[in-house]
């Protein structure tokens, strides 16, 4: 009987996983570990995690994520570590940017 009350626990302890929730800002950040039971979206961590409320400017249906730089889908089943990242629009187009800098460095050449 014993044996079977400890197996319960290593079972319950193997359904948990520790994850981070962090959402970067210019002027500050937001970043919360949590433990949420295997089998936890993306989307379900990110709510769980408290950063829709103290970030409401956040909308999950238009934002891009991420799990350690590289782009996920919201629905993603996070894993064991999982660093989960909320990533903010660019404010400029890159290649606008580029042909910018381009056309500026040909004009002070002359």
């Amino acid at each position: 009987m014993a044996d079977s009350a400890m197996g319960d626990t290593s079972m319950g302890d193997a359904a948990k996983i520790s994850v981070q929730v962090c959402y970067a800002l210019p002027d500050s950040s937001f970043l919360k570990a949590l433990t949420l039971d295997r089998g936890t979206t993306i989307a379900q961590a990110i709510e769980a995690s408290g950063v829709l409320s103290t970030h409401p400017e956040i909308d999950l249906s238009q934002v891009r994520l991420g799990i350690f730089g590289k782009l996920k889908a919201a629905d993603t089943e996070v894993r064991e570590g999982d660093r989960i990242e909320i990533y903010r629009p660019l404010q400029a187009d890159p290649k606008e940017t580029r042909r910018r800098r381009a056309a500026h460095r040909k004009a002070a050449k002359g």
